[in-house]
Order: C-alpha cells, then sequence, then structure tokens
C-alpha cells in the first residue's frame, strides 16, 4: 500500500507512549473493511461518545476544506445517514475476531 493512501498518525499519539489505536477504516473492493479494538471499553456508552467525536472532526475536517460550509447542516445530514443505516442495514457485519 502506498504511503499515499495511508493517514497519519496524530503527533500526540506518536508522543505517548501509552496511546493505542482502536479502530482502521478502509474501502476496498468496493466495499467497507475495519479493524476494532473491541475490549478498549466495557461500556458501550464509551463507543457512543468515540462515534459522536469522530462526526464532529469529520465535520469540522469538512468545513476547514470547504470555507463557508455550514457545520450544523453537515451534522444534520451525516446524523440522516446514520440513523438510516441504523434502521436499515445496507450489509450485515461480518468477519472474526483476531489478536
Amino acid at each position: 500500500m502506498g504511503s499515499e493512501k495511508v493517514l497519519s498518525i496524530p503527533s500526540a499519539a506518536q508522543r505517548d507512549k501509552a496511546s493505542f489505536e482502536v479502530l482502521r477504516v478502509w474501502i476496498a473492493e468496493q466495499s467497507q473493511h475495519v479493524s476494532i479494538r473491541s475490549g478498549a471499553w466495557e461500556d458501550p456508552f464509551a463507543w457512543g461518545i468515540v462515534l459522536a467525536d469522530l462526526a464532529r472532526h469529520i465535520a469540522h475536517a469538512h468545513e476547514l476544506q470547504n470555507q463557508g460550509a455550514d457545520t450544523d447542516v453537515f451534522l444534520e445530514r451525516l446524523l440522516e445517514g446514520f440513523q438510516a443505516e441504523i434502521d436499515n442495514p445496507t450489509d450485515e457485519p461480518e468477519g472474526e475476531v483476531s489478536q
């Protein structure tokens, strides 16, 4: 995989010896593929916080790349897509747990 296809590790994660990765997402073979550290937290509420934070990071990045973009409108549309996929999944998760 070429370096242009791999995202950089945040500086704080490089500096902090206690940091650990919890999620990777790829688009490959025309579908989504993930690696998840599923045991990072026992309470699913923590994953909800992670997903909400990710949504805000995505909206912020969109705003930076598209000056004048309305972050609230972007987040509303993102949540519409999230809820639509929760209500009517376009596919089912599959795979395996590996160490």
